[in-house]
């Protein structure tokens, strides 16, 4: 089987953590670039192919939130980006997250989670270039909309579809109710009680009528959706 070799854009203004992370992605097997500036980001980024970009918030001349928000809106194709900051706070993670970011970690980290988090999100980019989405007994066409479970079609909301994509597209991961929210209303998300209620229906549609239940809660970290039993 051939294994694909990540190509990843590490943007890191402490020299340090640069070369730590950097070393260790390597090590990894991974290709890795490095970009100390907004600007420096950007101009790899937009001239390169990369797989994966990570990136730091804190740089010295354009922040990593509008470093993001640039790179959406001028890049040719969908780049994940891994945000990377010592910034902990909801707002923080909101407005990343409503900028494109596609996976948000904080400092301290531990260099292993990065690396992981780097190929789920590589991982997840090829389901986005697929058409139709399988896990387990769920089939999803983008194009059309259509979800199926075990070959029966199941019928959904507009937002109860987009939710359940996210789910489908982070699976094994667990998403918060903050990053879900960020995902589906921006930096405009209503009241939790929002997200609950369309938790609820989407379970109604997709788990209720069939054999076990794939909406998993998971304590302290949000929901996730479960292949198999």
């Amino acid at each position: 089987m051939t294994v694909h070799v990540l190509n990843i854009l590490l943007v890191e203004d402490n020299a340090t953590i640069a070369a730590q992370l950097g070393d260790f992605l390597a090590q990894a097997g991974c290709l890795v670039d490095h970009a100390a500036s907004g600007r420096a980001a950007l101009r790899l980024a937009l001239d390169g192919h990369f797989d994966v970009i990570v990136l730091d918030l804190n740089l010295p001349d354009i922040d990593g939130v509008e470093v993001c928000r640039q790179l959406k809106a001028q890049q040719r194709y969908h780049t994940p980006v891994l945000m990377l900051t010592a910034r902990d706070s909801l707002d923080d993670k909101i407005r990343g997250l409503s900028t494109g970011a596609d996976d948000y970690v904080t400092k301290p980290f531990a260099l292993a989670e990065v690396a992981a988090r780097c190929q789920v999100l590589a991982r997840r980019h090829l389901l986005h270039t697929e058409r139709v989405v399988r896990i387990g007994p769920l089939a999803i066409c983008r194009q059309s909309r259509q979800v199926q479970r075990d070959g029966h079609p199941i019928a959904l909301s507009d937002l109860d579809f987009r939710l359940l994509l996210l789910l489908v597209e982070a699976a094994p991961r667990a998403l918060g109710r903050s990053e879900l929210m960020a995902r589906l209303w921006g930096e405009q998300a209503p009241d939790s009680d929002v997200l609950k209620a369309h938790m609820y229906t989407l379970r109604q549609a997709v788990d209720k009528p069939f054999g076990f239940n794939m909406i998993r809660t998971v304590h302290a970290a949000g929901y996730r959706l479960q292949a198999t039993p």
